[in-house]
């Protein structure tokens, strides 16, 4: 075999029992799975699911399991999204990697901003390249107010509610300031846990201050290391090499694919079709959301 780097999305269990049984004397090189964990983080429709604990959680045991491992790569490219499964993703790596005594290097690729990068914070090293963007460490939400939409178009707006605050920020009602005080509120829990998840993973090198890291800006990758949200330049190739010589193997470790994952995920005739339609105005506004969250960043 040529290439040092297999790919182990075609025979995942195969290569998984080759790593985890082969001593590291036989095979004359260190082991160091590789995680790819890219897209936006969170449900997005039940046609687009993105990043989440569920979906990743077996990908990573598998990797943290695989026997004789040096450490865990984790290539990350990802604008955020909820940050609950964020958190969630950030608390099973570190989970892992104390069970496992493994150390956790995480490769940044295009991005790591907002949710991305709340699960590059797992990492025991972070690696950028000089144009991956990091940061944009703080909460947003959104929605549109369309009350006046409806009344040109002569749409009347019926809405029945227990509880007072039950429709809080409802996009065809005029927007009420006590709604958005306590959204706001909210967002700032959300970001004073983001915070101190940063500060703990990050500890003493961080090195900006509270009123530049935590404005929800980001920056290019130099920039990033200079402030102590990456420990250094590199791709995970060169890094790895570099550390444990230029044998080293490093499987990239993914869901099953092929027809054997197809036919166990295949709906049944007939309901696919019926589903798209049904669901397409809502994957256009999904796909809508999408690029313009990458394009944020200019991707």
């Amino acid at each position: 075999m040529t290439e040092q780097s297999i790919d182990a999305r075609r025979w995942p269990a195969p290569i998984d029992k080759l790593m985890e049984w082969m001593p590291a004397r036989l095979s004359g090189a260190a082991v160091v799975p590789v995680v790819r964990l890219s897209g936006l983080i969170g449900a997005v429709t039940p046609l687009r699911p993105g990043m989440s604990l569920a979906g990743v959680a077996r990908v990573l045991e598998r990797a943290f399991s695989i026997r004789n491992a040096k450490a865990v790569a984790l290539l990350i490219n990802s604008p955020g999204g909820s940050p609950v499964q964020s958190r969630q993703i950030y608390v099973r790596i570190r989970q892992l990697a104390a069970e496992k005594k493994l150390p956790v290097l995480v490769f940044v690729e295009d991005v790591a901003a907002s949710g991305g990068y709340m699960i590059a914070c797992a990492g025991d090293e972070i690696f950028c390249d000089p144009s991956s963007i990091l940061g944009s460490i703080g909460v947003v939400g959104g929605s549109f107010g369309l009350q006046e939409l409806i009344k040109k178009i002569g749409v009347e707006r019926r809405l029945y509610t227990a509880g007072e605050h039950k429709a809080m920020l409802d996009p065809f009602l005029a927007e009420n300031p006590d709604d958005v005080a306590k959204l706001k509120a909210i967002q700032r829990e959300i970001h004073a846990i983001f915070i101190e998840l940063v500060k703990q993973s990050r500890g003493g090198r961080l090195k900006g201050a509270d009123e530049v890291l935590f404005t929800g800006e980001y920056w290019a990758g130099e920039t990033s290391v200079s402030l102590g949200l990456a420990d250094g330049l590199g791709d995970l190739r060169s890094t790895l090499r570099a550390r444990y010589g230029d044998k080293v193997l490093t499987p990239l470790i993914a869901p099953p694919s092929g027809m054997l994952s197809g036919l166990l995920g295949r709906r049944s005739p007939g309901t696919f079709g019926l589903e798209s339609v049904s669901n397409l105005p809502e994957e256009l506004i999904s796909a809508l959301e999408s690029r313009a969250i990458w394009a944020k960043f200019g991707f």
